[in-house]
């Protein structure tokens, strides 16, 4: 978690009168409206998905490692467990360097979740780990370090420069624009943890006052997306401090929750820790989804926290799904603390690299609750 800085107190006054200008945006949806697509997505579940093949975002979407086999064979798996619903990241870098190739393979990735009956809620930006993105080929894999190869979006570089971050707009706006009306999106995720500082791993290369940087550019994507007016809804998700009354909320909160069509989440604690978020964000009337859980250590587990959500109405989506290149396998302090062999306890993920389950007893949980029986 980032400390305060000083000044902070004159500072967030400002930042708090950019948070009410962005809730002002017009396009935002009503809660009508948003309770009319909570209707019509009725209990979404699913995980953060990433192929095993692809050590983060980049090495998903490039051209030259783009593993259509590898994604059509996981989201088979996806299938088996009832899932209908993936979160999956983005990154300008890959459109960069190829805008209509990279829009082709969202389509084709659109089209093989289709296919085993699965939409997909898109993330845009995202502010954990590597602060230095590059294009081209990925890093190999640091031996036993969890989610060694991520890598954020935008970089320090353009996120301390406002002329590149403006060249992020015709990115923004070129994918919305493509599949604003494509019912296989469930909805767009514009920032994920955008106040992260990512202390535990890469915070030495950090830009100084992150937080400041990105505060009026999240309500900026915000407005990008307004323009283009996709019939999906927007969404960013709170991921710490206190949501159980508007005074409690950091200036980053105010702009994620009073910009977001339906109110989104991070909770990695137990049952009842989760159960404190999801009524902390029922003042909002808006659907509820927790777009990363599941920390088997941290004792947030799918039994019984899937439950819990299902019971709430809310959807779900775990961190992981086949153990591969992100390994993330390894606890969060494997940035600190060093590892020689698999963890006795997986941190997140629920299948091996051969579809086997890491639990047969989760996955038959997980069946249990989606209603998933598996084929015979």
């Amino acid at each position: 978690m980032i400390g305060l800085h000083k000044g902070w107190a004159t500072w967030g006054v400002a930042v708090m009168m950019i948070a009410g200008a962005a809730a002002a945006e017009p396009g935002r949806w009503s809660e009508e409206q948003a309770q009319k697509w909570g209707v019509e997505h009725p209990w979404l579940v699913g995980c953060n998905f990433s192929p095993s093949s692809a050590i983060n975002q980049l090495e998903m979407w490039q051209a030259a490692s783009f593993d259509r086999a590898g994604i059509d064979r996981e989201l088979g798996w996806a299938e088996s467990l009832g899932f209908n619903s993936l979160r999956v990241f983005l990154h300008s870098l890959a459109w960069q360097q190829d805008p209509q190739g990279f829009l082709d393979r969202m389509d084709e990735f659109l089209a093989l979740a289709d296919k085993h009956h699965i939409g997909v809620l898109f993330v845009f930006f995202d502010s954990c780990w590597h602060p230095e993105p590059k294009i081209g080929t990925q890093p190999a894999p640091k031996p036993h370090v969890h989610n060694s190869g991520w890598v954020q979006d935008p970089g320090k570089a353009v996120l301390q420069d406002p002329a590149a971050f403006e060249q992020l707009k015709p990115y923004v706006q070129a994918v919305a624009k493509r599949f604003r009306n494509d019912k296989r999106i469930h909805g767009w995720d514009v920032w994920n943890e955008p106040d992260n500082g990512n202390d535990s791993s890469y915070g030495a290369l950090e830009p100084k006052g992150k937080v400041q940087l990105v505060l009026p550019k999240l309500a900026q994507v915000f407005a990008w997306l307004r323009e283009v007016n996709p019939s999906q809804p927007l969404t960013s998700g709170v991921w710490k401090g206190d949501w159980t009354a508007d005074a409690k909320l950091s200036p980053m909160d105010r702009v994620q929750l009073e910009n977001s069509d339906i109110i989104s989440f991070h909770a990695y604690g137990d049952a009842g820790a989760l159960t404190q978020r999801i009524e902390s964000l029922r003042r909002y009337g808006r659907p509820i989804l927790c777009t990363e859980y599941m920390a088997r250590p941290a004792g947030s587990t799918f039994d019984p926290n899937l439950g819990v959500m299902k019971n709430a109405g809310v959807a779900a989506y775990n961190w992981g799904f086949v153990a591969g290149k992100t390994q993330t396998i390894y606890p969060w302090d494997s940035w600190k603390k060093a590892y020689t062999a698999e963890p006795p306890v997986w941190f997140h993920d629920i299948f091996r690299a051969d579809g086997t389950p890491y639990l047969q007893k989760e996955v038959d949980y997980i069946r249990s609750v989606t209603a998933k029986l598996p084929a015979k």
